[in-house]
């Protein structure tokens, strides 16, 4: 790995940066309570995770964002776990939750150190003012965030990571991916992007992530920022 001539690390935000089972499970049992409300809180925010995958991944050109789709999906799943009692105040608060979510504690200072060495650069699906909102609250720097929302085009669209490419000027060869989605790295790979895998276990809470391992080759497979963050310093 010595010699790769990594220029840049891109990170995926969403699930890889960002603990959003957590923040949603703590917002939704917390409006629960409200109403003297029980509920799989677990179950509900990843349903509402999952149906916003389903209608922004591989969109090309949509009139909307990510934003826009939390809020549309949102009524469905409280309709599919019976909880029309959520007034739209109480909603648009639920809806808030993902501007407002912490980052996993292994992040903040890895993307600090590696930042002294090398450009690192928001390369997310998540809408533009949502990764400002969370990082400003989190405490850590981009050199940039490249939204899909900016491009027009979502991952995995091969068009995404060639358009990022562009924009740093940089060959994809040069810029190092990093997810804990398969989907995310696969496309990525297929680019000409080097890859790293970081497992996040507890991204979908207590039942875990659908795709916990690698099912590809990558350049770097780590179970966490440290480990990511002296390997990558390690081959410059």
């Amino acid at each position: 790995l010595i010699g790769m001539n990594i220029q840049a690390l891109a990170f995926d935000t969403g699930g890889t940066v960002l603990d959003w089972h957590s923040g949603l499970v703590r917002a939704l049992s917390g409006i629960g309570s409200r109403h003297g409300i029980e509920r799989d809180w677990h179950a509900m925010a990843n349903d509402w995770r999952r149906r916003t995958m389903r209608h922004i991944v591989g969109q090309v050109h949509p009139a909307f964002h990510m934003d826009d789709v939390h809020r549309r999906v949102l009524d469905e799943t409280l309709a599919e776990f019976e909880l029309e009692a959520f007034s739209t105040v109480e909603r648009t608060e639920l809806w808030r939750t993902w501007h407002q979510l912490d980052a996993w504690p292994d992040f903040v200072p890895a993307i600090a150190a590696m930042r002294q060495r090398l450009p690192v650069v928001s390369f997310t699906m998540l809408p533009t003012a949502l990764v400002m909102d969370v990082s400003r609250r989190n405490g850590f720097t981009w050199d940039a965030i490249i939204s899909c929302e900016m491009i027009g085009v979502y991952k995995p669209n091969a068009e995404a990571y060639q358009t990022a490419a562009r924009w740093l000027n940089l060959p994809p060869q040069a810029i190092l991916m990093v997810a804990c989605h398969n989907f995310d790295l696969n496309a990525a790979q297929d680019t000409g992007m080097r890859t790293a895998f970081v497992r996040r276990p507890d991204e979908w809470g207590p039942v875990g992530p659908p795709d916990p391992n690698p099912n590809r080759a990558y350049d770097f497979i780590e179970d966490g920022f440290d480990g990511l963050r002296e390997r990558v310093l390690a081959t410059l």
